[in-house]
């Protein structure tokens, strides 16, 4: 089975492109338990629905982050006004918001105890300056990707539908057990 060592996007505004390698981001996926999505939509139509949905059928711990719905429910899941509020420690803070809120958010989640390992921004979130902020303190920071797709690219689901996610071979993977020959582990029996 051939595997590409990274993944590549190109860089907006004349910025050096982002390489993650593969190896990086399944580590971080497989050590995240507790995944705080900032920007969480209760509209079935928006990305972030899609994936807090998708993540939480994988077993991962989702708490939904916007102040506009905070004490309602998304999914069956309380909505937090911001990250102070939620009432456990966090692995990965996901930001779905605009590249100029991430300063904010990456201050807030600095201000945690413990702090969270991970700052993941979503497709076409960046900023360098806080991602080197947060770096600066320990933490792990990914931009413009996604974890589901990440996720799914990762175990093989993906190429499935159609995509060419640069980690499949012509053998269709096992479900469940074929999750851990890509180096993930599903959370729940599907």
């Amino acid at each position: 089975m051939s595997q590409q060592a990274s993944t590549e996007t190109s860089a907006p505004n004349g910025t050096a492109p982002l390489i993650y390698p593969d190896a990086e981001i399944r580590r971080i996926l497989s050590e995240t338990k507790t995944i705080a999505l900032v920007g969480a939509s209760a509209k079935e139509v928006r990305p972030s629905f899609f994936v807090l949905k998708y993540l939480l059928a994988k077993g991962f711990d989702v708490i939904p982050v916007n102040p506009g719905l905070a004490g309602k429910e998304i999914l069956g899941r309380t909505v937090y006004p911001d990250l102070q509020s939620i009432p456990q420690p966090i692995d990965m803070v996901d930001i779905f918001r605009a590249s100029n809120a991430v300063p904010g958010i990456v201050e807030e989640a600095l201000s945690l105890d413990p702090l969270p390992k991970v700052i993941w921004m979503q497709l076409t979130v960046r900023h360098d300056e806080a991602a080197a902020r947060a770096e600066a303190a320990g933490l792990t920071v990914i931009m413009d990707r996604c974890p589901k797709i990440e996720y799914a690219r990762l175990c093989g689901e993906i190429g499935w539908n159609g995509v060419n996610s640069r980690v499949l071979s012509s053998k269709k993977p096992k479900l469940g057990k074929g999750y851990q020959s890509y180096g993930l582990n599903p959370r729940r029996a599907d």
